[in-house]
């Protein structure tokens, strides 16, 4: 029993340490909070250490991560530049490290609070994932919330006092909630700025001119995102110790045989790593997807979300990539490394593991992580959420944003292609100081100095090998069908920035030919993919291959659920196109020639670079031509004849049809008023009135097909029209009257044998009608002022 004297000691100290936390704003101040905290957790060991949990805990992480007020409930934003995690000075950063450290004093007080004498938080509702929220509101979703995630078990509890069901955490899932949703908030609040920005200037005359590179101001391009060194450092060292790579050997090193093993302890060590991956799974990948679990997990119990139309169009929070990237490659950094101790197991796609040293070929070899109670790999939790968040960060990506937060996941997104490529000294950066960082790097590589080579990669594995089949065979659309979707990134922002453009597709192209074995693997599975059998075949697929099929279709079908465009935004996803596969497909929408198109786009593009930067962009597109044709075996061949109106084979043509950035005056040609053409779906511009070009380029489609110009050229043969007139008729026209109709009558037919002819000239030559560049505010704009100088005109010759 502790004294009663003592307790209100103890309570009155954790009020004095939670106003001193949340006064501490200079770096003298929170070194000397940091040094409180750690003083009070030493002297209360245990049981005694539960006031500060109840009166301090809350006011540290409000401190931590930048919230106003003694609560981080609160409904206000955390502010970057007073959160301790974001400290750029290396000393206070160190002091704060040392104090949230996983093996510093605060953990294991945390550990001993949860284990002796639980405390237990409610996360506020307004902060979780948006599916979480739809759930926790209906009684009946909240009793299948354990079976759809593994975060709510026992954790969904119902308010008496409120009648609603809140989630309650205790110390440490609470913190790792906070601490996951740290990076999201920012995003948020980043985004949040920018848009009051844009709305403040909404009609003010920058807002019409501020595309024009010599009418804007460039201050609100010099804001720059701080680093968060300190949060990354934290982040690795939570994974490393609280999620274990191959089961329990990890967590217990001086466990040797199944008699030392305590099965309590080893269910607290994996469902606490369950929990660390799911949280920032959910967090920061799943987030505000309006499809966030499987299909046939929501089948299974009845669960529809209806967030489609609220937000089909609503891109991922940005500035994750950086965060993702190391959780990504964490969790797939035991995949077949010997220094981490990788080894290769068989499996089912789709199924559970079946560990055994031979196999057919309907087994296929994968590499992933074993443990005791883990069912499958942590690959396999990734899979679907990261695929939807990188395919939805391109799709959704706004025009007129700034190309850093698609290059983070970009490259998110082709380091999960190569895992083959993680060593061990990819996270030396986050593990320790610079000197201790060189010792460490030096004496691993004097004792593995037989797995690496010169460039520090492994001698044994170095690049893609036979052991990795089953790894991209489970993962195959990363390769195949997100490669084609990142080509209609790529064409909609060519015009933005096209040297990075280039270097991005030349990137991707460069891991898809890496390897001859891996190009034959896609190569044969696209093959298998596309299979019809249909009496005898000359090429009849592996049959290992085609057992690997059902799994990717349903993959392909769930992991693009719902994912659509609309034929204004430059879109290259339409409905029902996820249904198939088209990296290696012929016709028009494949990957070949959406290439082709984008090479000739890109020279036109380049053109336009200062002298310094056209010689090496240059040799970067002629380097994607190289690549190209080692992709699709062979040199660029000519587009079929159907599609040769938009891919004409003379750069000259395609310099017209895509010359202009932006709509303009007198910058609109014939070439550029066909329908499919690229100019007329190309992404609303911030050289356009957005909802004026809509309206524009809808009431064009409806001309065309008005007009018949929507149909073939040719089809519509000229016929001329005869009149029969009775000859009781013939002198039937006296006065003027009668003379002046059949003038009129004349006149109209003349003028409509004239419209006759020039839209058959229109079908003949293909042409298509397209009032888009009427939308561009330069020419708003100047009819605005002309009206405005025609009414001050008029005001002032009044008397």
């Amino acid at each position: 029993m502790i004294p009663h004297s003592y307790a209100m000691h103890s309570l009155d100290r954790a009020q004095d340490l939670a106003a001193g936390i949340l006064s501490a704003s200079s770096a003298s101040q929170i070194v000397a909070a940091c040094s409180a905290v750690e003083e009070f957790l030493r002297g209360h060991p245990g049981n005694q250490a539960r006031p500060f949990f109840s009166i301090a805990f809350p006011a540290l992480i409000c401190r931590l991560f930048g919230f106003d007020g003694s609560s981080p409930c609160s409904s206000r934003s955390p502010s970057p530049s007073s959160a301790w995690v974001d400290q750029a000075d290396p000393d206070v950063a160190a002091r704060v490290f040392g104090l949230l450290s996983p093996t510093g004093i605060l953990f294991s007080s945390i550990s001993a609070v949860d284990r002796q004498c639980p405390v237990r938080f409610v996360f506020p509702v307004e902060r979780l994932p948006e599916w979480m929220r739809f759930m926790l509101q209906s009684e009946k979703h909240c009793s299948t919330l354990p079976n759809l995630c593994p975060l709510f078990r026992s954790r969904v509890k119902e308010d008496s006092v409120q009648g609603s069901f809140q989630i309650q955490l205790n110390v440490f899932e609470y913190f790792m909630f906070w601490f996951a949703y740290y990076p999201v908030c920012r995003g948020k609040s980043e985004n949040s700025d920018s848009l009051a920005v844009r709305k403040c200037r909404r009609f003010k005359l920058e807002n019409w001119t501020g595309s024009w590179p010599s009418l804007s101001s460039s201050s609100c391009l010099s804001r720059q995102k701080k680093g968060c060194g300190l949060y990354m450092k934290l982040l690795y060292a939570y994974l490393r110790v609280f999620v274990p790579k191959h089961g329990l050997s990890t967590c217990q090193p001086y466990r040797s045989s199944l008699f030392h093993c305590s099965s309590i302890y080893d269910d607290s060590v994996l469902l606490q790593a369950e929990f660390v991956v799911y949280t920032l799974v959910h967090f920061w990948m799943v987030d505000n997807d309006f499809s966030p679990l499987p299909l046939s997990l929501c089948s299974s119990f009845s669960v529809s979300f209806p967030f489609q139309t609220l937000l089909a169009e609503t891109p991922p929070t940005s500035s994750l990539g950086q965060v993702l990237q190391l959780l990504v490659t964490y969790l797939n950094s035991s995949l077949g490394d010997p220094l981490f101790g990788g080894h290769q197991v068989e499996h089912d796609v789709g199924s559970g593991l079946n560990i055994s040293q031979s196999g057919d070929m309907g087994k296929t070899k994968t590499l992933v992580v074993s443990s005791d109670n883990l069912v499958d790999s942590w690959n396999s939790v990734i899979q679907r959420p990261l695929y939807r968040f990188i395919l939805r960060s391109l799709m959704f990506c706004p025009i007129e944003t700034t190309m850093q937060n698609a290059s983070q996941v970009f490259s998110l997104w082709t380091s999960y292609m190569e895992p083959w490529e993680i060593t061990s000294d990819v996270f030396l950066e986050f593990e320790m100081p610079e000197g201790e960082k060189r010792d460490k790097l030096g004496k691993d590589k004097a004792q593995f100095q037989d797995h690496y080579d010169v460039s520090g990669r492994l001698r044994s594995e170095k690049g893609y090998s036979l052991a990795w089949q089953g790894y991209v065979t489970s993962n195959y659309l990363f390769y195949n069908s997100l490669f084609v979707h990142f080509l209609g990134f790529a064409h909609k922002f060519l015009h933005t920035n096209v040297e990075k453009i280039v270097l991005m597709v030349l990137k991707v192209l460069n891991v898809m030919t890496s390897s001859k074995e891996l190009m034959s693997l896609l190569k044969k599975v696209d093959a298998a993919y596309h299979f019809k059998p249909t009496g005898a075949s000359p090429a009849l697929p592996d049959s290992g291959l085609l057992k690997l099929i059902p799994a990717i279709r349903q993959q392909l079908q769930d992991w693009e659920n719902g994912l659509c465009e609309s034929d204004v935004d430059g879109s290259f996803l339409h409905e029902n196109w996820n249904r198939d596969l088209r990296l290696f497909s012929d016709d028009e929408d494949g990957a070949h020639w959406l290439l082709q198109l984008f090479i000739l786009r890109a020279e036109s593009e380049i053109q336009s670079l200062p002298r310094d930067n056209l010689a090496q962009s240059l040799h970067n597109l002629d380097a994607v031509r190289t690549k190209m044709g080692i992709l699709f075996d062979g040199p660029i061949r000519r587009a079929p004849q159907s599609t040769t109106a938009k891919l004409t084979s003379s750069r000259a043509s395609h310099a017209e049809g895509f010359s202009p950035k932006y709509p303009g005056i007198g910058k609109s040609r014939w070439a550029e008023v066909k329908y499919r053409g690229d100019w007329m779906r190309r992404p609303i511009s911030d050289s356009e009135v957005a909802w004026l070009a809509v309206l524009l380029v809808n009431l064009s489609a409806w001309l065309n097909s008005a007009l018949g110009l929507d149909q073939a050229s040719g089809h519509v043969p000229a016929v001329p029209t005869y009149i029969d007139v009775p000859p009781h008729d013939l002198g039937a026209a006296s006065g003027p009257v009668e003379a002046m109709r059949m003038l009129l009558a004349f006149l109209g037919s003349w003028l409509g044998s004239l419209g006759f002819s020039l839209v058959h000239h229109l079908r003949k030559r293909g042409t298509r009608v397209n009032l888009r560049p009427l939308a561009s505010k330069k020419l708003v704009l100047m009819l605005l002022v002309f009206a405005l100088a025609a009414m001050l005109r008029r005001t002032l010759s009044k008397p």
